[in-house]
């Protein structure tokens, strides 16, 4: 089992930066990829970035290339997403999930799921 906290949500202007975390905690490297994903209001949950524990791999969805960057700390068992330049389309529940499959993108590879963190970014 895997269980994921993730937390650093809050509320920023457009064109501000904030930094997502994803503590894991039981046994995260049981797991082979660490994925962010959102759900807006209204709106289907998508794929943001993923990376890999072992090789710190990455994969980001084109929304997200150029302005966000994730990244894993082993020794913490965390996963980060840097988020700059936020614009208010990226307002979400921000999920961390944990897939032990070689599917990087795909939701329905992830089987843990944190509980969510809020982002909004004003106009």
């Amino acid at each position: 089992q895997v269980q994921l906290v993730e937390s650093g949500g809050g509320l920023v202007q457009a064109g501000g930066s904030l930094r997502l975390s994803c503590a894991a905690s039981g046994r995260p490297f049981s797991t082979y990829y660490m994925g962010w994903f959102r759900q807006a209001p209204g709106k289907a949950r998508e794929f943001v970035a993923s990376i890999t524990w072992s090789t710190g791999n990455t994969y980001y969805a084109d929304s997200a290339k150029g302005r966000f960057t994730i990244s894993r700390d082993n020794a913490k068992n965390t996963v980060y997403l840097q988020m700059n330049s936020l614009k208010p389309e990226d307002t979400a529940l921000y999920y961390c999930a944990a897939s032990s499959s070689l599917l990087p993108v795909s939701i329905r590879s992830y089987e843990y799921w944190g509980q969510g963190t809020q982002v909004t970014v004003s106009s």
